[in-house]
């Protein structure tokens, strides 16, 4: 029984999205290794952008740094 887990962060992905990502990836496993549909468990966890680290840093200040640039830069 394949078990998928997908991390994203919780700033707007939609029921649509999250929807379509539980499609591709039970049609994933079941084109690649063959498996039926009905045995494909699939599990989004949304996390706070302050609990998610890239490099050492809090996604969080990653991404006001960024705006921060950005702001600049306009």
């Amino acid at each position: 029984m394949p078990y998928v887990n997908i991390k994203v962060t919780d700033d707007g992905v939609t029921p649509e999205q999250k929807a379509k990502l539980i499609e591709g990836a039970t049609k994933l496993l079941v084109d690649v290794l063959g498996k039926s549909p009905t045995n494909i468990i699939v599990v989004i966890d949304e996390l706070k952008t302050d609990n998610w680290g890239i490099a050492g840093e809090q996604v969080t200040a990653i991404r006001k740094r960024n705006a921060a640039k950005a702001a600049k830069k306009s």
